[in-house]
């Protein structure tokens, strides 16, 4: 059985070696599903939607009206510490492929219920593009 809930946040990113306009800094309004796959619980339920909000918000919060950076791109990190901006500094190219793996990747760092056995995430950069990744617990 599964369960899904939306999350959605503004954030800011480049993609500097990339060959066409989204080597400016932009950003989008980006949306993911996230999907729990489980046996249910002695109430019937996978995971309780507010104990997916209580893992799932903080997150979100911190990309949020961020500007996520590759750690190597020094220029614009140095232009966002001189604005002061709020930023999510990683070690990949902010494709939406990536931004799943690490949503997937926090997400995991989570306590998840023992009858969770999979999660997948999708992200969605554009109302009609998404990356999708998912994983198993051991």
């Amino acid at each position: 059985m599964k369960i899904a809930k939306e999350f959605r946040w503004e954030m800011g990113h480049r993609l500097p070696d990339h060959f066409g306009l989204c080597k400016n800094i932009h950003g989008h309004s980006y949306k993911m599903l996230v999907e729990f796959d489980g046996n249910l619980d002695k109430q019937g339920m996978i995971i309780d939607y507010y104990d997916v909000e209580k893992i799932i918000n903080p997150i979100i919060e911190k990309l949020d009206h961020a500007f996520m950076v590759n750690k190597d791109d020094k220029v614009v990190l140095e232009f966002l510490e001189k604005m002061n901006s709020k930023k999510v500094i990683v070690d990949f190219q902010s494709t939406a492929e990536n931004i799943s793996n690490y949503l997937l990747n926090e997400i995991f760092k989570s306590r998840l219920p023992a009858n969770v056995f999979s999660v997948k995430v999708r992200v969605y950069e554009t109302a009609f593009d998404y990356a999708e990744t998912s994983g198993r617990l051991k």
